[in-house]
């Protein structure tokens, strides 16, 4: 994919490169994709309370969740039956229901007017990435600059994906700014050498912000943040 109106976030010449993790930053999406896995794990007869499913799963991807269902589905279980019907009805209400967070066109404006670099470093696949920004809208914004969980050998709180696109962008580790609403996702950034900051604005965090920002703050988060505008007057601040 190429993006002929906003080709200013280029790769070497960044003067910093912001790492957008996808799901819970730069979507509403967790409540639908959380509430959804909960549905199909019990299908799969694997049921989980809400919770559960939360911290289990929060910012992991479908490798992990097939290995858990190894150990707990029938011998005749087949990854490829239950991620067909998970992405399914995930999709299904991905078209009916996606929003893209507040505040991220304008915060993606302000990257490309100050010359800064940023893509998508995710734990999703790239079918589920692909649908996602097609019905939001933001395939135009991002291009090629999308990397998935897919593209590298472990998924997240190992750190192969942010180090994948730092290599792919062209920048080095220090010169990358993380922002993530995941406990694996800042393990991850701190793993590859690289800032994170922490996002609570997902509404699957509207009951628990507090909490779960102290938790990102403890795996060494730099700052948290609700709102992707203060993101914006950090990032100034800050580079």
């Amino acid at each position: 994919m190429s993006s002929p109106l906003h080709s200013t976030a280029h790769r070497a010449d960044a003067r910093t490169l912001v790492i957008f993790d996808f799901d819970g930053v730069l979507v509403d999406s967790e409540v639908i994709s959380l509430t959804t896995l909960r549905e199909s794990l019990a299908d799969f007869g694997a049921p989980m309370t809400e919770a559960q499913v939360r911290e289990t799963f929060l910012g992991g991807s479908i490798r992990q969740i097939n290995a858990f269902l190894k150990t707990v589905a029938t011998p005749a279980y087949r990854p490829e039956d239950f991620e067909a019907r998970w992405y399914a009805t995930l999709f299904a209400r991905f078209r009916a229901e996606l929003q893209v967070m507040p505040g991220v066109t304008a915060l993606l404006d302000h990257l490309d007017a100050q010359g800064h670099g940023y893509c998508i470093a995710s734990g999703g696949s790239m079918e589920r990435l692909g649908v996602a920004l097609s019905v939001t809208g933001l395939a135009s914004r991002f291009g090629d600059r999308v990397y998935s969980v897919d593209l590298v050998a472990r998924g997240k709180p190992a750190p192969d994906i942010f180090l994948h696109a730092a290599n792919e962008m062209e920048v080095q580790p220090d010169r990358c700014i993380v922002i993530e609403d995941s406990p694996a996702g800042v393990q991850a950034a701190r793993a590859a050498g690289m800032r994170a900051l922490g996002f609570t604005g997902g509404s699957h965090l509207s009951e628990r912000k507090a909490e779960h920002g102290a938790l990102l703050k403890s795996l060494q988060a730099e700052d948290i943040f609700e709102d992707l505008s203060h993101v914006r007057d950090w990032i100034l601040r800050s580079t």
